[in-house]
């Protein structure tokens, strides 16, 4: 594909399209419309299908039960849209659905300003919908990463069965950057691994190797039970503990053990530096910036960007907070990301640079974070 001056939204369109994306089901909302507006016109070119939705609860709804159908699906959201469509995610995570759900957050709460730019939503994202489940979370800081993220965003969901959250704000979404897209062909490809027993054998959530059991498409002749009551391995509701707490157990670990393939962090100049700044969106943006003033002072600061938000880079921030003495943390919020870094860290290791009125987060602030002014 030729070099473009390509919107984020619009990178993520392209990302779903390249994943093999095949479905999408929303609702408009500011501002991630343009991610609707762009997949209305190119999914039904390839053979998808787009559904307008009455309101963000049935959008993702909708794409639960496309994927069960066999299709990769995606819904995007903003702000109160992602809080309406908490109940879902929850269900996709308890029947263990791939789908993949776009937050372009902006400022709240409720309507807030639907065209400023937030990351209020880091923790929503984890903690949004009711009950003990795990999730991942990714967030882009470029246009061209956003392309990436989202198909790293449906290949995890394709690999673990499980919902995948696209955390981009308002600044990513509709920025404009000047990208070369990979062929199509070319990019990676994750497809869900289904089932070599014959029908009657079948266990949709029954026990395996990589605690991800295969998934069967309705219509293929597999039939099985789908429900948000916890279930035995067959799909029917349960209240056996010998029942429930494997399946608990199984979910949590199929993430679990996979952090190292899912969590992704950008590290620059850590390990010899006093001082590191900890960003990650639109903020990493502006963190960047910092850092290179602050070297050009001579200031020893190292940066890491990080790309998974959940589960957390717990095992990074360890490690630096052993030789940093200090971690400085900017946010489009109030201080969500913080407290994570703060409960590994320490609390009197963390710097907040904080804004929730829908501005950035300017590299002067970071600059004058780092320099302990």
């Amino acid at each position: 594909m030729a070099v473009k001056l390509m919107q984020g939204n619009e990178a993520v369109g392209w990302g779903a399209l390249a994943a093999g994306c095949r479905f999408f089901g929303g609702y408009p909302i500011t501002p991630s419309t343009d991610i609707a507006e762009m997949l209305s016109r190119e999914l039904p070119r390839v053979g998808g299908k787009f559904i307008q939705m009455e309101d963000e609860i049935a959008s993702l709804a909708a794409c639960i039960g496309a994927s069960v159908g066999g299709l990769k699906s995606m819904t995007a959201t903003s702000g109160p849209g992602f809080s309406l469509m908490q109940e879902h995610i929850g269900y996709a995570a308890m029947a263990e659905v791939p789908c993949v759900i776009v937050d372009v957050q902006r400022l709240g709460p409720s309507t807030g300003q639907p065209t400023s730019a937030s990351q209020g939503d880091v923790m929503q994202a984890r903690w949004g919908t009711h009950g003990d489940h795990p999730i991942i979370a990714l967030s882009p800081t470029s246009v061209r990463q956003t392309f990436d993220l989202t198909v790293t965003a449906f290949n995890f969901s394709e690999k673990y069965r499980t919902p995948v959250i696209l955390l981009l704000d308002e600044v990513v979404g509709h920025m404009r950057e000047k990208v070369e897209l990979p062929d199509f062909g070319a990019v990676e490809r994750v497809e869900r691994m289904s089932t070599s027993v014959p029908p009657e054998w079948y266990k949709p959530y029954g026990d395996s190797p990589t605690d991800v059991p295969p998934m069967s498409n309705f219509g293929d002749g597999y039939r099985y039970h789908i429900t948000g009551l916890l279930h035995d391995v067959a799909g029917y509701p349960t209240q056996r503990l010998d029942e429930i707490d494997p399946w608990i157990e199984r979910v949590h670990r199929k993430i679990e053990r996979n952090l190292n393939d899912i969590v992704l962090a950008e590290e620059d100049g850590v390990d010899s530096a006093k001082t590191v700044v900890v960003a990650y969106g639109a903020s990493a943006r502006s963190a960047r910036h910092a850092v290179k003033l602050a070297r050009q002072r001579r200031s020893k600061v190292g940066m890491v960007t990080l790309l998974t938000i959940w589960p957390f880079a717990e095992d990074v921030i360890e490690r630096i907070s052993h030789t940093a003495k200090r971690i400085i943390v900017p946010e489009m919020n109030l201080g969500q990301l913080a407290l994570e870094i703060e409960r590994v860290a320490g609390r009197h290791k963390v710097v907040r640079v904080n804004r929730a009125n829908g501005e950035m987060v300017t590299p002067q602030m970071i600059l004058e974070a780092i320099e302990g002014k």
